[in-house]
C-alpha cells in the first residue's frame, strides 16, 4: 500500500477493526449453526407442584404493573404453593395502585405482598437481594412489570427442573407490540436473533448462556450457591447467571414457552434499554472475564464465547471508527476493493456477509413464515447502525469504571396499533448523544460525496446506510422528546409547561437550521476546498497517459487554476512537499516544456524526452497533491467553523437542558 505515514496508520487501523468486526460477525453466523442442530430433548417429567415465588420488582410502571400482578394471579397453580411479592420501590402513583391491587387479591385468599423497602440503593439488583431474605420456597420466578405471563405458564416451565443441575430456565419473549412501528419491528427482529440463535445455541451445548432478567424461573439453592445478587453492574442478570454457571449449574433456555411483553415505543426509551445493555455487559467483563479465563473446569470454546459475548458490545466502537476511516482512506486514494479490477464484487461481499447471510439464518428460525419477519431486516439494519453511537459511549462507560444510576425503559401499556404514549407520563428526553449522532450524519454526507468525487462510487452506499442510521435515530429521540411532565394522574399541564414546550419546538428548529447550514456549508467547503483538487489529480492521470503537447498544455493551465497559488494546507509540521506555490512552480516548468516540444518533431528524442519528463512531474505532483488532499479537510478554518457549529448546538441543548431543570424544581415544588 502507497501513501504517507499518516494514511498507512489510518489505513492499518480501518484494516484492524473490520478484522475484528468480521469475527464478531462470523461468530453469530456459528451461533446460528448450533442453533440449527438437534439436540437431544432435555428430560421432563413431573416433579410435583414445589414452592415458588414469583418476584415481581417495578419502579413507577402505573400504565403496566396492574396487568402484570392480574397475569400473575391468573396463574393455574395452587395458591397454597404460590407467594407473589411486588417490589415496589416507585415513588408515583404505581404505589397506590399496586397498594389496593395487593388489597383485592389478598382478600381473595393469595399470598401477595406489597414490598417498600424505602430506598431505590442497588435497584432492580437491591430489590430482588432484600426479596431474597425472606424468601424460602424452592423456586423463584421473575417478571418484569412490562410482561404478561400466560396461566399456564408455571404448569409448564417447572417440570424442566428434573435435573438437579439445572439452576435456571429462560423463556422466549414475545412482543405484543410487534407492528407498532418500524422502531418495534427492528427491536423485536433483534430480540428473536439474541433468543432463537445465541440462546438456543448455547442451550443446545455447554457454552455459558445468560439469564435476561426476566420470564425465567431460578433454583433457589442455585441462586444461594452462586453468591446471590450484586449490584455492582447494571446488568446483574447476566451476572448471577455466568456466576451459577461457573458453579457447575445448567442454564436451558425454552424456545416454545413465550411470554409476551411491550417493546419500548419510544426512541429515547429504547435507547436507554440499549445503553444499559451495552455498558453492563462491559462491567461483566470487566469483573468476570479473569474468572472464567482462568478456571479450569470450563472448556476452551466455553471460554471463548464468554469473553465474545461480554465483550460484543466493542463492535459499535469500531464501526465508528471504520466509519471515520474510510472518506480519509478514499480522498487519500487508498484501495480498498476486494479485488481491484472488479469493484462490484467489494459491495457484493459487504450484502453477502450482512443482509445475505441474515436473510438465510432468518429462514431457518421462521421457517415457512421467514418473510413476513424479513420485512423488518432493513429497519434493523438502520437501527443497529444508528445506535452505534449510544452503545459506544455505554462501552466507554463501562470500561472506565463510571457509576450509572440504573434507569429503567419507560413503558406504557401500549398493545394496539392506535395506542398513544406521546402524552403520557415518563416520556424521556434526547440526550448529548443525540448531538454526536447528527455529528456523524453530516459527517456521513461528506462521505458520500468524497466516494463519489474520488471516483469510488461503490462506497457511496455503504456510507449512505450507515449516515442514514444516524439520521434516523437523532430524528426521532428529538421527534419523540416532550416536555410534557404528568407525574401524578391528576396532573394537568400547566401554563409554564406549555411555555416550555413551545421553547423546545423552536429549538428543535435552530437545532434543525444548523445542521442544514452545517451540511451547506460543508458542501461548499468540499466544493471549493478539496474537489479542485480530486480534478486537478484526474487530470494529471490524463497528463501521464497524454503524447499530445497541445491536451497536456490545456489540461496543465486548467490544474494552476484548480490550486491555490501559494499556501500549504499542513499547517502543523508543513512540508514542502505540499506546498501549493512550489507546486505552481513545477507546473510553470511543465507547462514551459510542453510549450518547447510542441515545435519537436514527435519521432525525436527531444520529443520523448521531454513528454518523459512531463509524466515524471506530473506523477510526482500527483502523490504531492495526494498527500494534501486529506489535511484540506481539517484545514485551521475547518476546525474553527466545526468548532462554531458544534458549540452553537451545545448552546441550545444547554438551554434545553436549563429548561427541563427548571421544570423539575417546579414539579418538585408543586409535589412538596
Amino acid at each position: 500500500m502507497e501513501g504517507n505515514p499518516f494514511t498507512q496508520f489510518v489505513f492499518q487501523i480501518f484494516l484492524f477493526c473490520a478484522i475484528v468486526i468480521i469475527g464478531y460477525t462470523c461468530n453469530f453466523y456459528y451461533l446460528a449453526f448450533l442453533s440449527s442442530r438437534r439436540k437431544d430433548e432435555n428430560s421432563v417429567s413431573e416433579i410435583g407442584e414445589p414452592t415458588i415465588t414469583i418476584q415481581l420488582p417495578i419502579y413507577n410502571e402505573k400504565y403496566v404493573a396492574t396487568r402484570l400482578v392480574d397475569a400473575v394471579c391468573a396463574q393455574d397453580y395452587p395458591k397454597e404453593k404460590l407467594r407473589i411479592m411486588v417490589l415496589d420501590d416507585s415513588d408515583d402513583d404505581t404505589v397506590n395502585m399496586m397498594h389496593q391491587t395487593v388489597l383485592k387479591y389478598q382478600s381473595q385468599g393469595f399470598d401477595i405482598s406489597h414490598v417498600r423497602r424505602g430506598t431505590r440503593a442497588g435497584y432492580k439488583a437491591g430489590a430482588l437481594k432484600h426479596a431474597m431474605k425472606s424468601t424460602t420456597s424452592d423456586f423463584v420466578a421473575i417478571f418484569d412489570a412490562d410482561f404478561i405471563p400466560p396461566k399456564w405458564y408455571l404448569k409448564k416451565a417447572i417440570p424442566h427442573f428434573t435435573n438437579s443441575k439445572i439452576g435456571l430456565v429462560q423463556c422466549r419473549w414475545g412482543h405484543v407490540n410487534q407492528n407498532y412501528s418500524a422502531l418495534t419491528q427492528a427491536q423485536a427482529l433483534n430480540l428473536d436473533f439474541h433468543f432463537l440463535v445465541e440462546q438456543k445455541a448455547k442451550s443446545n451445548s455447554h457454552l455459558f448462556m445468560n439469564f435476561n432478567g426476566t420470564a425465567g424461573i431460578w433454583r433457589k439453592e442455585c441462586i444461594d450457591d452462586a453468591g446471590g445478587w450484586h449490584t455492582a453492574t447494571l446488568v446483574e442478570d447476566l451476572d448471577l447467571s455466568y456466576r451459577a454457571q461457573m458453579k457447575g449449574w445448567r442454564c436451558l433456555f425454552l424456545p416454545d414457552i413465550v411470554v409476551d411483553a411491550e417493546l419500548p415505543v419510544q426512541m429515547n426509551g429504547a435507547k436507554r434499554q440499549q445503553f444499559r445493555w451495552a455498558k453492563g455487559s462491559i462491567q461483566c467483563a470487566i469483573k468476570l472475564l479473569g474468572d472464567i479465563l482462568l478456571k479450569r473446569k470450563i472448556a476452551f470454546d466455553a471460554k471463548l464465547q464468554a469473553f465474545i459475548q461480554l465483550t460484543r458490545h466493542i463492535v459499535f466502537p469500531l464501526m465508528l471508527i471504520q466509519f471515520i476511516t474510510l472518506p480519509i482512506l478514499l480522498a487519500s486514494e487508498i484501495n480498498l476493493y476486494i479485488v481491484s479490477f472488479l469493484p462490484a464484487l467489494t459491495l457484493a461481499t459487504y450484502l453477502a456477509m450482512g443482509p445475505g447471510a441474515y436473510l438465510l439464518v432468518i429462514n431457518k428460525m421462521y421457517k415457512n413464515n421467514w418473510k413476513s419477519h424479513a420485512k423488518a431486516l432493513p429497519y434493523l439494519l438502520v437501527y443497529s447502525i444508528g445506535m452505534s453511537v449510544n452503545n459506544t459511549v455505554a462501552v466507554f462507560d463501562g470500561a472506565i469504571g463510571k457509576k450509572n444510576e440504573f434507569l429503567r425503559t419507560p413503558k406504557y401499556g401500549i398493545i394496539k396499533n392506535d395506542d398513544d404514549w406521546r402524552g403520557k407520563a415518563y416520556n424521556l428526553p434526547f440526550t448529548k448523544t443525540t448531538l454526536l449522532e447528527l455529528f456523524f450524519a453530516v459527517y456521513g454526507i461528506l462521505g458520500i460525496f468524497i466516494a463519489i468525487f474520488s471516483n469510488n462510487p461503490i462506497f457511496a452506499p455503504i456510507i449512505g446506510l450507515q449516515a442514514v442510521g444516524f439520521f434516523y435515530i437523532a430524528w426521532l429521540s428529538f421527534s419523540h422528546t416532550r416536555y410534557k411532565r404528568p407525574k401524578f394522574s391528576d396532573h394537568t399541564i400547566t401554563k409554564d409547561e406549555k411555555m416550555a414546550n413551545h421553547f423546545y419546538k423552536l429549538a428543535l428548529g435552530g437545532i434543525f437550521a444548523i445542521i442544514v447550514i452545517g451540511a451547506y456549508m460543508a458542501f461548499v467547503g468540499y466544493s471549493t476546498d478539496v474537489y479542485p483538487l480530486d480534478m486537478s489529480v484526474g487530470l494529471l492521470d490524463r497528463t501521464m497517459a497524454s503524447a499530445d503537447p497541445q491536451s497536456i498544455l490545456v489540461d496543465l493551465q486548467a490544474i494552476k487554476g484548480h490550486l491555490p497559488v501559494n499556501g500549504n494546507p499542513v499547517w502543523i509540521f508543513p512540508t514542502d512537499t505540499t506546498n501549493f506555490a512550489r507546486i505552481q512552480t513545477d507546473l510553470n516548468v511543465m507547462i514551459v516544456s510542453a510549450e518547447k516540444i510542441t515545435a519537436v518533431p514527435t519521432d525525436s528524442a527531444a520529443y520523448h524526452t521531454g513528454i518523459t519528463d512531463i509524466r515524471e512531474r506530473a506523477n510526482v505532483l500527483q502523490e504531492n497533491l495526494a498527500d494534501a488532499i486529506p489535511y484540506m479537510y481539517v484545514s485551521f478554518s475547518n476546525i474553527i467553523f466545526s468548532s462554531i457549529w458544534i458549540a452553537a448546538l451545545l448552546a441550545i441543548f444547554a438551554v434545553l437542558n436549563k429548561k427541563k431543570q427548571q421544570m423539575k424544581e417546579y414539579d418538585f415544588s408543586k409535589d412538596v
